[in-house]
């Protein structure tokens, strides 16, 4: 009997030590721009390793750079969504199942569609259209159906829009125009934009709603400047904008100035510019609790942690290849994945870092010029 017992309880513990070794696997996708590759990732918090799940091989021509760049998870969690920058001459959106990794459709858009995010209200795709290779005019953002993987609408914005996030309940998506210093608020509801901040009037100390209103039918209300936006020479060069969760604040990297603008969306004004101590600011985002920003440096190959409660840079962190590029934080706040894209035949790579301990726990080589970036799910 007690021959049994012991049995029992060594068999138990060991189920439990199984357990918890296989407890917390943190799962990402990460595009690979130069290989036309996408990676399903699964990182070990016990064990402070990763793992390549899966690697999918993306686009429609085996022989052209179609450049996978923006990619987010349906908030269903049964799809996963990637934009194709390059094309002929357009990109397009692609949608495939997750756990298969299957291909389910595509859909053509702009030029150069970019950076993406998928709205918990309607499940709507928005892309910026960033159009790269185009002269230097006013674009747009792309609203697909993930459903159908049908454009709904094409609102007119900004010259080069980038950085494409949504607030919390999905019901308004920010993005800046990097040409014109500009940060776009659009209501992604009525799919129209409602609101847009000249980030450089801050300069002088005030920052200005040009209030311009696109409405879905494409008719305008109010006054915008884009007579003078190809006349407008940069000084912020804005790259990207992430609303917090838990603040009326909208982040936004000034990739041409080394700064951090805090925008208040109350008063829709500039509310704080933060200097960076990292060079040419890239991608940010806020943690759940909206008390820690995390900023990738792509001018210098580092990562930085701030308090948005101080305005203070916490701590840089040298990441493991010099164009760092960018960042998704894992559902529970304890993780920072930060994507790199690498120089020359340099393999792309992800840092895991620690939030708590301020510090890289593990790197993992994924294609050449790593990008876009998106967490999936946490296994328990």
């Amino acid at each position: 009997m007690k021959r049994l017992f012991i049995t029992t309880l060594f068999t138990f513990l060991l189920c439990l030590i199984s357990v918890q070794l296989q407890a917390q696997q943190y799962k990402f996708y990460v595009a690979a721009e130069s290989e036309d590759k996408v990676y399903r990732v699964s990182f070990d918090a016990e064990t402070e390793s990763s793992t390549i799940e899966n690697t999918i091989l993306v686009g429609e021509y085996p022989t052209e750079n179609e450049g996978p760049h923006g990619i987010g998870v349906d908030p269903s969690g049964d799809y996963w969504f990637v934009s194709m920058g390059h094309g002929v001459p357009f990109g397009h959106l692609y949608k495939y199942e997750i756990g298969t990794d299957r291909k389910i459709g595509r859909v053509e858009l702009g030029m150069f569609p970019a950076t993406l995010d998928i709205s918990p209200a309607t499940g709507w795709v928005y892309i910026a259209n960033f159009n790269l290779h185009g002269p230097h005019e006013p674009s747009s953002v792309s609203i697909v159906d993930g459903t159908t993987m049908d454009e709904i609408e094409r609102i007119e914005t900004g010259v080069m829009p980038h950085g494409s996030r949504l607030n919390t309940d999905g019901t308004l998506q920010y993005h800046v125009s990097m040409m014109t210093d500009e940060l776009y608020e659009l209501d992604a509801i009525e799919m129209g934009v409602s609101r847009v901040l000249k980030l450089t009037d801050s300069d002088s100390g005030t920052a200005m709603d040009h209030g311009m209103h696109q409405t879905g039918d494409g008719t305008e209300k109010g006054m915008g400047d884009h007579d003078n936006q190809n006349s407008h020479q940069p000084k912020v060069k804005p790259t990207w904008a992430s609303p917090n969760p838990e603040k009326p604040h909208v982040y936004v990297a000034g990739n041409g100035n080394d700064k951090i603008y805090v925008v208040n969306i109350d008063s829709w004004t500039v509310s704080d510019v933060w200097d960076s101590p990292g060079k040419a600011p890239y991608n940010l985002e806020p943690t759940h609790a909206g008390d820690r920003l995390v900023v990738t440096y792509k001018g210098e190959g580092a990562v930085g942690i701030w308090d948005t409660n101080t305005g203070e840079q916490l701590k840089k962190i040298a990441t493991s290849r010099k164009v760092t590029h960018g960042v998704i934080i894992s559902p529970d706040d304890k993780y920072a994945f930060v994507s790199s894209e690498g120089i020359g035949g340099e393999s792309g790579t992800v840092d895991i870092v620690d939030l708590q301990a301020l510090e890289i726990v593990d790197v993992i080589e994924v294609g050449k010029q790593a990008a876009g970036i998106t967490f999936w799910k946490i296994d328990e």
